[in-house]
């Protein structure tokens, strides 16, 4: 079956323990575009969120694409792919205008002009703009604007959310994607990729906290009226919960890794102490019985600080505990037993798992 390049659709996820390519194709007559190929191999050259060896993080994407394209039946060219790490800046910012047109009707120039005026801020020389995220527009006196476009004044303002980067982080990204043969069509910042493909408009009008918990990172995205009003990206997450295992119990990252996987749980209250893991089932080379209840403690103490974390940035921003749609969580950290619950508790709001919709295919 032959397949029309254009109407392919494929992202990359690169991540601090595994690297995704997704490819969507876009069929007439259907609305949702069908997922057909889904690639997902194990990270290397990576720390987190940041790509520390070219060559090792240019291998997992090419080898996570080529299991994607054999799924698909197709070649890849380009791609939208994601970029976070703890070295991610967030400012705000403002541009101002006059209205181009004699009769005063703002156009899509004028909005793509004090987008841009945004975007004059003091940069160091080792740092570029990823983003300008609009959060409202004034025009003349008229505040709290979402979309300007048509409407008719004399001055344009926009109050906008600017991303930057390390330009080393964006360089090497492009270097990896080079070398596996694939072009950037789009970078996109990681929480805002994710808050995309779970919220809802109803959350982000109500108020809501996007929580990705990724391997290296957890990241977060708040919402209210319908902007995003705050981001940050915590340099800890799932990995790190994986590290205490192994230290706990004295074993293998791999083993831990395991261990975390098939016997994990977020609240220690819920496990017996009586339970016991035969590490000698899980590796051959492993010897002994640790109790599931005590490594149940470890991960519990690591969430807890993760969601303590996130509490903070909430405090920040004056909006602990009054977001009506609460947190949503997402990231491979989500899977974790009892994880709902233990953010419920720390973060004093609503939680749920969070689920992409938006298409229909393979996943």
């Amino acid at each position: 079956m032959s397949r029309d390049n254009n109407s392919i659709i494929t992202a990359i996820d690169i991540g601090s323990s595994n690297m995704r390519t997704v490819i969507a194709e876009r069929l007439k007559g259907e609305q949702l575009p069908r997922i057909i190929g889904v690639g997902v191999t194990p990270s290397f050259g990576m720390r987190r969120g940041v790509i520390i060896d070219v060559d090792d993080a240019a291998k997992a994407i090419s080898d996570s694409v080529e299991a994607a394209e054999h799924m698909a039946g197709v070649s890849v060219k380009n791609a939208v792919v994601n970029i976070g790490g703890s070295d991610i800046g967030f400012q705000s910012s403002k541009g101002v205008i006059a209205i181009g047109r004699a009769d005063g009707e703002v156009v899509e120039d004028d909005i793509n002009r004090v987008i841009s005026e945004a975007q004059i801020i003091p940069l160091p020389m080792n740092r570029e703009i990823v983003h300008v995220v609009p959060r409202k527009y004034r025009l003349d006196d008229h505040d709290n604007i979402k979309d300007p476009l048509g409407m008719k004044g004399v001055r344009l303002e926009v109050d906008a959310l600017v991303i930057e980067s390390s330009n080393i982080q964006v360089k090497n990204i492009s270097k990896c994607l080079y070398q596996a043969s694939i072009e950037a069509e789009d970078i996109v910042l990681e929480p805002l990729a994710a808050a995309k493909a779970v919220l809802t408009k109803k959350q982000k009008e109500l108020g809501v906290a996007l929580i990705d918990i990724g391997g290296g990172t957890t990241s977060i995205a708040v919402y209210e009226e319908g902007d995003l009003i705050h981001t940050a990206i915590i340099p800890v997450g799932a990995g790190h919960v994986t590290n205490d295992i192994a230290i706990g119990l004295r074993t293998s990252i791999e083993v831990a890794e395991k261990v975390k996987l098939e016997y994990g749980c977020a609240l220690a209250k819920d496990v017996s102490k009586k339970d016991g893991i035969d590490l000698a089932q899980i590796d051959s080379q492993e010897e002994g019985v640790v109790s599931r209840h005590h490594v149940a403690e470890i991960i519990e103490a690591r969430l807890e600080e993760i969601f303590m974390l996130i509490q903070d940035e909430l405090k920040e921003i004056g909006k602990s505990g009054l977001l009506p749609s609460g947190g949503v969580i997402v990231g491979g950290g989500a899977k974790m037993p009892q994880i709902v619950d233990l953010a419920k508790d720390k973060l004093g709001l609503p939680v749920q798992i969070g689920f992409p919709s938006g298409f229909c295919g393979v996943l």
